[in-house]
């Protein structure tokens, strides 16, 4: 899996957490503890699934354009992550007169598209105000 789907669940959940500010990704990137330019690449994903807006100049930044309640995690991953849990190389070679080597690149393949859904069906089971619920319960508990 790659870092972008826990970058934009980051970054969502930041703007939702203060839905009636800007954040310029200076800001998100200090909150997500990673450098501007990659969370610029994430949000621009969101923008044009339109999860976010944003606002050119002085004052601007993103802002939430969505609904917390109704944003599934599997949305989210849908959006920037899909097919990432397979890796890009697989071992074995179709042309392999072996059992194993000639069908482990095909049967992997189904294993990581059947482990992708799974990890779907579990994610369309969480929202983006979820996430936030859990990180003020997370806070609470530190207390």
């Amino acid at each position: 899996m790659n870092s972008e789907f826990t970058i934009a669940v980051h970054s969502l959940v930041l703007l939702a957490y203060r839905p009636d500010h800007m954040a310029t990704s200076d800001v998100i990137a200090h909150n997500v503890c990673t450098h501007p330019a990659r969370v610029r690449k994430v949000m621009a994903c969101l923008k044009k699934a339109g999860y976010v807006a944003t606002k050119e100049g002085s004052g601007g930044g993103f802002i939430l354009s969505c609904n917390p309640e109704e944003v599934t995690l599997a949305e989210i991953y849908r959006v920037t992550s899909i097919g990432s849990i397979k890796p890009s190389w697989c071992s074995g070679s179709v042309e392999e007169d072996c059992l194993i080597a000639c069908n482990i690149a095909g049967v992997m393949d189904g294993i990581f598209t059947e482990a992708e859904q799974g990890m779907l069906n579990y994610l369309e089971r969480l929202t983006l105000r979820e996430v936030l619920d859990r990180l003020k319960t997370a806070q609470r508990e530190k207390r």
